[in-house]
């Protein structure tokens, strides 16, 4: 089974539309002819964005504004979502601190969480029952390469990325039969145009980031193909096998120490 098709009905979600990776996904799904629904808290971003993708490619694009970190305001997203015809979700919003999690504001640390796990939970539970019906959809989920072993100064997200990586993959089990398609986006650093990423990225050498856009063109190609896993460039491959296969209580204690130095 493939994709299915885009139509005047139908729409492709994309959470975390306002910037980086989300914008990226969007503006692919856009050249590929599907609709969006764009989701992010800064309405006035996603406006601009859904106008661009309509001026470019003639698709209709409606912008939520939703905090989905919030669950009175996800509630009504995700019982929208179940009515609508939803051929792709791609569940992408999420957020990272870096540093000791008893140092760190404990209530955004539980937001995280919200965010990152329990929002990709809720909002696939949303639109899995109408893919079944058709027997046709696809549910991306960004994960990360962080997921894939414990990081001591990046606790909380590496725990949330833990839960999507193993959702993703076990969920993809359960719906191939339905024709239901779901993959994993699992990166290590991309380079986007967030200014939350500024300080963090003079950390990181130049060499190991991958684009936004070359990100998204591959995961809609994986997630088109049914792939069970992307995981963008030849560093971030070598993150995700470290993590999947190397002595955890090595990776933890050297990933965690430059992760202490992006927390500093």
């Amino acid at each position: 089974m493939s994709l299915p098709a885009p139509t005047a009905d139908n729409r492709a979600v994309v959470t975390g539309a306002s910037s980086g990776i989300g914008t990226a996904l969007a503006e692919e799904l856009a050249s590929r002819g599907y609709s969006l629904i764009l989701i992010a808290r800064r309405g006035d971003l996603l406006a601009e964005l859904g106008q661009r993708l309509t001026e470019r490619y003639g698709i209709t694009a409606e912008v939520r504004a939703v905090d989905l970190s919030n669950r009175e305001q996800r509630a009504p997203l995700a019982q929208e979502l179940a009515s609508r015809n939803i051929a792709i979700l791609c569940n992408n919003a999420g957020v990272a601190t870096f540093g000791p999690l008893a140092k760190l504001d404990l209530a955004f640390e539980r937001d995280i969480m919200e965010l990152n796990a329990v929002a990709v939970h809720d909002l696939s539970l949303a639109v899995m029952p109408g893919m079944i019906e058709r027997r046709a959809g696809g549910i991306l989920i960004t994960g990360s390469a962080a997921g894939n072993m414990p990081i001591p100064n990046n606790a909380t997200y590496a725990a949330s990325k833990a839960f999507t990586n193993s959702f993703s993959e076990s969920l993809r089990g359960e719906l191939k039969e339905y024709g239901v398609h779901v993959t994993l986006l699992a990166p290590g650093p991309v380079r986007t145009d967030n200014p939350d990423q500024e300080e963090v990225g003079t950390k990181i050498p130049e060499f190991i980031w991958v684009t936004a856009p070359h990100t998204a063109k591959i995961t809609i190609d994986a997630l088109a193909r049914n792939k069970m896993r992307v995981v963008p460039g030849l560093i971030s491959k070598g993150m995700s096998l470290a993590g999947q296969f190397g002595p955890r209580s090595l990776t933890s204690v050297v990933v965690g120490a430059a992760y202490k130095k992006m927390g500093n």
